[in-house]
Order: C-alpha cells, then structure tokens, then sequence
C-alpha cells in the first residue's frame, strides 16, 4: 500500500468492490421496478439488444424481461447515444436531460471526421437530418443516401456520423424489444417522445447520480464514466457536502455521506453480467472489479465475451451456445465456488429463458 500523505481514511480495494457491488445492485437482488433500477443506474448500456435485459436479471427480484421490454414499447424508456459515444438505454425523462449534457462531447466526436466533412455546413446537417428523420425514421444507409446526395462530394459515413452527433436519435421500436428482431431506424428523441428537450442536466446533480451508482469515486472516475472533461469544478463544488477518501495508490476519492459502504468481507455472491455492463466501464481505474491479471481478458480478437463475477470479481466469461451455457473461467475455482455459479447460471437461465432448455456446462479455462 502506498503510504498516506493525507489525513482522509484509505478505502481498500474490497472495501471499493463492496461499496461499488452494493450501489450497482450485485450484492443482494433489489426490489426495485426495472424503470427504477434503469433511473438509479443512471442507464444502461446497450449496444446490442439482450446486454440490458441480462443486466437487469443479475440486479433485479422477480425481473422478467417483458418488464423492460414494456417500458420500450409504451415509450417509457428509449435507447440512443449519450455517455461515452455508445448507445444506453434511459427512461424519458433522462434521455431528454442528459442528451444535452454530453452533447459537448459529441460535438467534439464530429472532428474526427472532419476529413470526410469538408464543404459541409454542419448547422445546415443538422436542420436536414432532422427533417428527415423526423418525417419517417430513417436507418444509417437510407439517413447516408438522403446526405450524400446534399453533399455528393463528402464522405456518407462521415455524413451520418455527424447527423447522429449533431441530434439526439434514438432506435425506434421494435428494435430492442425483448424476442423482436428489427434493424437500427432512428428518430429524433423530441419526435419519438412527443416532448420538447429538456434543459440539460447539471454536471452537480449529475456527479451526485453518479456517486450513487458507482461510488466512491474521482474526478477521473467520473469523466470515464460520461466521455465528458473538465469535471473538477463540479467535484470542488459539492466537496463540502462529499466524504474524501483515499484509495491504496493515494487518488482521492468522493461520496454522498449516506451512501452504502459495507465491510469488505461482506460476501458477494455469483453474478452473470452482459458484454459491455456498465460496472466494468465506468471507473478509470478498474481494479475494484477487475484483478490486474484479468484485465483484457473478456475479448479476443473482435469477440467480446460476457464477465461473471466471483466474490466480487471478474472470474472468467460465459455465453449460452446451440444447447448450453458454457462457463470458462479464468483460474480453477474451488468446488464451492463452482456450486454457487452452477446455481446462480441456472437461474439466469430461468428468467431469461424459462421455456427454453440448455445444459450448464464449464468449458476449458481460458489462457
């Protein structure tokens, strides 16, 4: 441990993973709704169909994921781009709010496609974008054609990209409704909602949400989390109202007074988690989930494999082939450890394919 220069109290890397478990919902199930859970999470990723649903299984009592699938169908919840250029899903109310918080973001994304934007008037994109997805919505290729012949000269990839940094698009349904297969067509978040933009949320109440979910946490932390910079101010703000820690390496560390920070011996069980969950992308330091020697470890190539954690941490990746659920972990686990994830994989199998029939099996060990 590296020696303290400060007077704030050191919080262990189990004391973190504790913490980080019991504000993300892995250390119990709650009884919280999926809208709910969808709130306090401050959303969920969502670049693909399915990781929103299996990551409301880990966290939720009772989920079904009809119950998700629902509050996108009556428009309750949308999925669009906002926090760090990927694709979350968030209730309506926060899609309208935090759009605008990260768009400086994604107006930065725009220059590194400036190459294929030369002559474009990108305020002129963006009234034309609009139009036209708001007319009908539009997928990527018909949103590049309708662009490309406005700017023939540009290229249409670049087009589209910048549409999509410029507005807040959303994937209509039935694209991410549970069992439905639909491509990507996008509309503008006002459009879809029916509602005006709301004023972007503040970068204060924004790191209070965040502590919430993901604390204690740094500055740094933060901006990982959201794609956005210069959040030092926001912190030194809300410091009179925050707890400061230290982690072992000395990085000072934020959060509400009143949030949970049980013992790091408190147990926590199994859980199964989706590619790209939020809880091992959302700190700078990763190593309150993720042990040093399994870093980079949940993709190969250009396959991207599902975690499962074991007292904690990131223990080996699972997916569920043809006729079984196959989990490889990483080290040998004891035979107690591969009980309680034989279990928790069955249950994951009961909520998210209850009429469906699959082995659970441990694969080879990955290298």
């Amino acid at each position: 441990m590296t020696k303290r220069t400060t007077a704030e109290p050191v919080l262990s890397t189990r004391a973190l993973n504790r913490a980080t478990l019991d504000r993300q919902l892995l250390l119990r199930r709650s009884p919280l709704s999926a809208m709910a859970a969808v709130e306090h999470l401050v959303g969920l990723q969502a670049q693909e169909v399915k990781p929103p649903y299996y990551a409301l299984a880990a966290r939720l009592d009772g989920f079904t994921p009809e119950d998700l699938s629902g509050l996108l169908a009556d428009r309750s919840a949308v999925r669009m781009v906002t926090m760090r250029s990927t694709i979350h899903l968030h209730s309506a109310e926060d899609s309208l709010a935090l759009r605008p918080l990260v768009q400086p973001a994604r107006d930065r994304e725009i220059n590194y496609f400036r190459k294929g934007l030369v002559g474009v008037d990108l305020d002129r994109l963006a009234v034309l974008s609009r139009e036209l997805v708001e007319a009908e919505p539009r997928t990527m290729k018909q949103l590049r054609e309708a662009l490309g012949a406005e700017w023939p000269d540009a290229d249409p990839q670049s087009l589209a990209v910048a549409a999509r940094c410029k507005l807040p698009l959303v994937q209509v349904t039935p694209r991410g409704l549970w069992g439905r297969g639909a491509q990507v067509s996008l509309t503008t978040v006002e459009h879809w909602l029916g509602r005006p933009a709301e004023p972007a949320a503040s970068a204060d109440a924004t790191v209070l949400r965040y502590l919430a979910a993901f604390g204690p946490a740094s500055v740094k932390d933060m901006q990982t989390w959201s794609g956005l910079t210069r959040m030092r101010p926001a912190f030194e703000r809300l410091r009179p109202e925050l707890l400061v820690f230290r982690d072992e390496n000395g990085v000072e560390l934020f959060d509400l007074p009143d949030a949970p920070r049980p013992d790091d011996d408190t147990p926590a069980p199994p859980r199964f988690l989706p590619e790209f969950d939020n809880l091992l992308l959302s700190h700078a330091d990763r190593t309150r989930v993720v042990p040093p020697a399994n870093r980079g470890r949940t993709w190969q190539a250009n396959t991207v494999y599902c975690p499962f954690l074991v007292d904690g941490f990131l223990a080996g990746v699972w997916r569920i082939l043809d006729d079984a659920l196959v989990i490889e972990p990483f080290d040998e686990l004891t035979k107690a450890q591969r009980k309680e994830v034989t279990e928790e994989a069955a249950r994951t199998l009961q909520v998210m394919h209850p009429q469906e029939s699959y082995d659970i099996r441990f694969g080879t060990v990955l290298p």
